[in-house]
């Protein structure tokens, strides 16, 4: 059975391009007879808080978004929350640590900021492999003046991505990204660990998130295969942009489910975004299972898509 997932982060009010993307998962998972998992993730707990991850489950339920397995619905895969789920991300490393295919990274932000590294194409630094050949002498001596962060080894190799959506995809991880992490220097997992652990854990056969994660998917494929766990199929959907060409963001409350449950009903909001999905000619309300039947990949936009200025005027 297809299992889909929406893995929202807790760190504002939930807006419109979140909601894009989980009403497409959930049409997905919906139109093959599948499920759909809510996890949480507030791995970083002074960026998340719990006021927001009840906020948003409200959110889903008031627009008729109801998920199968997570928060309030409980299931065989708790706890639904990453901050509850660290040791699971603690062995996955300590697995790949054994190997031999870790080590511990004593760079500090500034020093990666100031190094001559190349920069992928979204301005993220590659990392240069400063500590990778340290040797025990040299951590010994590290370890008396700061805690490391702990990077993966990658090699020279070139990772593809069928996307179902945007299609073809390729990375060189050692040329396009480097030895990425695994965990912070203040303990705090990296996204790259927890996502994959977590999405193979809870079953999960169907990925569907916003096209800026695309490039993260090589790392996380590479992460699956050394995990001997199986990946799931991926679906990378655009981004909603502001009127005036802008990504949508939670810190400048652009359009977010606050605002638009003072001016809409349910039905206006999700047929507003069908409209920009390109399942429906016109934004005319509709319910999200009033949707199912005529759901169809070929019809999503794969650019990001510009938001008319009066559509949630």
């Amino acid at each position: 059975m297809v299992t889909g997932r929406f893995a929202p982060s807790p760190s504002g009010r939930m807006h419109i391009g979140n909601l894009f993307a989980y009403l497409l998962a959930w049409l997905s998972a919906r139109k093959q007879g599948g499920r759909i998992v809510l996890r949480i993730e507030d791995l970083d707990a002074q960026r998340c808080n719990a006021e927001y991850a009840q906020q948003l489950q409200d959110d889903l339920l008031w627009l008729g978004l109801a998920w199968d397995e997570g928060p309030l619905a409980g299931g065989n895969h708790a706890p639904y929350e990453q901050s509850r789920r660290t040791a699971f991300y603690e062995a996955a490393l300590d697995a790949l640590r054994e190997r031999g295919l870790v080590y511990p990274c004593f760079c500090t932000r500034a020093e990666l900021h100031a190094a001559s590294a190349p920069h992928r194409s979204d301005g993220q630094a590659v990392y240069p492999g400063t500590c990778r050949n340290l040797t025990a002498a040299q951590v010994a001596e590290r370890l008396r003046t700061r805690p490391p962060a702990y990077r993966l080894r990658v090699p020279d190799e070139e990772i593809s991505v069928q996307d179902g959506h945007m299609g073809l995809y390729r990375e060189n991880l050692s040329r396009d990204c480097g030895d990425f992490l695994l965990r912070r220097s203040d303990g705090l997992y990296a996204y790259q660990l927890a996502v994959v652990v977590d999405d193979a854990a809870m079953g999960v056969t169907e990925v569907v998130r916003g096209s800026d994660l695309l490039s993260s998917t090589p790392r996380q494929l590479f992460l699956y295969r050394l995990l001997e766990l199986p990946p799931p199929a991926f679906y990378h959907v655009p981004l909603l942009l502001s009127a005036d060409g802008r990504r949508l963001s939670k810190r400048d409350r652009d359009l977010n489910l606050g605002v638009l449950r003072e001016r809409y009903k349910p039905e206006e909001i999700i047929g507003k975004l069908a409209y920009l999905a390109g399942l429906n000619p016109t934004a005319a309300p509709v319910g999200a299972a009033g949707l199912l039947p005529a759901f169809d990949w070929g019809a999503v936009p794969v650019r990001d898509i510009v938001a008319p200025e009066n559509l949630f005027s």
